[in-house]
């Protein structure tokens, strides 16, 4: 039982630093802001995007094709996955993720060292060729995980931005970073596929609640700062609707870092394994996170090793 003389630690809001172009979860109230970085840094041409790919991408914030990686690729990534998952060593280690109700595994973080089949789909030549034409030039992984929603229970990740975590909790400076979520499985309208609010990326939401120390462990899991509120998602969702790219296994969706997204529980017996790679222009490293805390662990977001990918 606590004392008259107990106190609760809380996080203290703080002003945002003078170089924070985005600041998020100081004030008290959620502010939605225009972008202020462009949202394709590369030109036609130099790359495989064509111009009117690159024009879906500024206008819509995503990009899907269907059958990127080949039948081999995939069933060599789905027997790494099973391997991955019968490992007890691996569910123990500071880079997995657990479901706080099923003690399932959730996910799994920096698969690009640990797993040579999965290095070498992070170095595929398809996947950093597009990264490198939407940022302009050479490109590093900031992270990488496996993603398994099981069937029956597999739960679900709410709407946020990536890049608001990121510039907060890990100090990306800018909107220069893009995301590639590869299907090992069908992703199906019913097997909580990846929802995406089209246009979104074109406006940064300002969330409310300071940054606890240690949020990754508990933001993994579960997020509750640095995610938007029901008023903002709902003006967010009335601009641009919702769009969900499916897709059998081995299509491929690219989005946009700031582009606000989620999914939601797979109820069905339809398991969905996703692998997830970030992709950051060399260009723009992290500083010192953006919320004044130290930074999270290097698993979940690259600070030492900016070797560009493919060269």
């Amino acid at each position: 039982m606590m004392s008259m003389n107990d106190t609760v630690a809380t996080p203290v809001l703080q002003r945002p630093r003078a170089d924070d172009r985005y600041p998020s979860r100081f004030g008290s109230e959620v502010l939605i802001s225009r972008r202020l970085d462009p949202v394709v840094w590369g030109r036609s041409g130099q790359g495989p995007l064509s111009e009117s790919q690159l024009m879906y991408y500024t206008d819509h914030g995503h990009l899907h094709f269907d059958d990127l990686l080949s039948a081999d690729e995939v069933q060599a990534c789905l027997d790494e996955l099973a391997r991955l998952r019968a490992d007890t060593a691996v569910k123990a280690a500071d880079e997995a993720v657990i479901e706080p109700g099923s003690r399932e595994l959730r996910s799994i973080f920096a698969v690009h060292r640990s797993s040579e089949v999965l290095r070498r789909l992070a170095r595929h030549p398809r996947l950093v060729a597009i990264a490198r034409q939407l940022l302009g030039g050479d490109v590093y992984i900031h992270q990488s995980r496996v993603n398994y929603k099981g069937g029956f229970r597999g739960k679900e990740f709410y709407w946020h931005s990536d890049f608001e975590t990121w510039h907060v909790e890990d100090g990306i400076p800018a909107m220069r970073m893009v995301s590639c979520s590869i299907a090992l499985t069908a992703n199906t309208p019913y097997n909580g596929p990846l929802m995406i609010i089209p246009g979104s990326h074109q406006r940064f939401v300002s969330c409310v609640g300071a940054t606890p120390d240690n949020h990754y462990r508990e933001s993994l899991r579960q997020q509750d700062i640095g995610v938007p509120d029901d008023v903002s998602l709902s003006q967010l969702v009335e601009d641009f609707g919702i769009t969900a790219p499916i897709g059998l296994a081995g299509s491929v969706t690219f989005f946009e870092c700031n582009v606000m997204h989620g999914s939601s529980s797979n109820i069905t017996p339809l398991p969905r394994s996703n692998v997830f790679l970030v992709f950051n222009s060399v260009e723009n490293t992290p500083v010192d996170p953006f919320c004044g805390l130290a930074p999270r662990p290097n698993f979940i977001a690259e600070r030492e090793d900016f070797t560009p990918v493919g060269r």
